[in-house]
């Protein structure tokens, strides 16, 4: 795999949000990627006839020592999973890194609802590429949308075009009102969560509740941010909270180490909760290159591990 390279900066430049997309996956298309399934077996189909630019691998020697000639396996997955994403749409998503020598050209663009959509288009492209369907459920206090799973690429376009059309309102929605769409979500699959989980209490682990089960496998991305991590502010600083709108001014150099310490705990105890839930948490820097969080994910959900 190459270096990685989509930034912020990178991907913002290509108006194209399809073209960035396919950019952006073609490096794992193309190489040894790691497929997003686990525990979905393979199944032999037939021989048939080595051509030019098959894999080595796939010839089957045996075959060759009793016949003289290349034949590759050919196989077929079991079955296909039903890859669902559920993304946060709620106004503590609008959360970027302040502006820095630099970050200045991405200001004002790259927050962490906008990662969300690249990220979210990404993994359903390379889902969908691999035969795999795919779903959508967006969560604002004003609606939610939903669309079913469901494979091939104009599906994916359709799930693009809802992406971009994101907009975040409010808070989490109460689990009990959007029952009826976690019981589409919570059937067998993949079901990728997508979130600040901004407060550890909130519906939304309620929700990841419902959606956790033996027939789901479900992975939860936290999404941060520079700021959020490493705390550089100085000086009185003015904080609002995006959801309630409230403002605090503070004193850096007097809250900062409080704050690093509150911030540890908070996320150990999501890594805890969610553990609990037999939930994969995944952290996600969303100033740090997308592809870069790509190859990640997907080594280690090849590699079956759980952090």
């Amino acid at each position: 795999m190459q270096k990685p390279y989509f930034d912020a900066k990178t991907l913002l430049r290509v108006k194209d949000l399809p073209l960035a997309i396919k950019a952006l996956a073609q490096g794992f298309l193309h190489g040894n990627h790691a497929s997003m399934q686990r525990g979905v077996g393979i199944e032999f189909s037939q021989f048939r006839a080595y051509e030019p630019g098959d894999e080595p691998s796939k010839i089957d020697w045996k075959l060759f020592a009793r016949s003289d000639k290349y034949f590759v396996r050919e196989a077929e997955r079991e079955s296909n999973i039903n890859v669902w994403l559920v993304v946060d749409c709620s106004e503590s998503m609008l959360q970027q890194s302040a502006q820095g020598e630099n970050k200045a050209s991405t200001i004002g663009q790259w927050n962490k609802i906008t990662y969300a959509q690249y990220l979210a288009a990404s993994i359903a492209y390379l889902a969908q590429k691999q035969g795999d369907s795919v779903g959508l459920l967006t969560l604002g206090a004003d609606e939610q949308k939903q669309i079913p799973a469901l494979s091939g690429e104009r599906h994916w376009q359709k799930i693009l075009h809802t992406l971009t059309q994101l907009k975040v309102s409010g808070v989490i929605p109460n689990a009990q009102a959007i029952l009826t769409h976690l019981e589409a979500v919570r059937k067998n699959g993949l079901v990728i969560v997508i979130s600040d989980f901004h407060q550890v209490n909130t519906e939304l682990l309620e929700i990841t509740s419902k959606l956790s089960n033996k027939q789901t496998d479900v992975v939860a991305f936290h999404l941060d941010s520079d700021d959020e991590i490493n705390f550089p502010y100085q000086g009185l600083v003015n904080f609002q909270d995006l959801e309630t709108h409230q403002y605090r001014q503070v004193s850096a150099k007097e809250v900062r180490a409080g704050y690093l310490k509150n911030k540890q705990r908070l996320n150990d105890v999501l890594k805890l909760k969610l553990a609990q839930q037999n939930i994969q948490y995944f952290h996600a820097n969303i100033d740090q290159a997308l592809d870069q969080t790509l190859i990640d994910f997907l080594g280690i959900r090849q590699r079956g591990n759980r952090r």
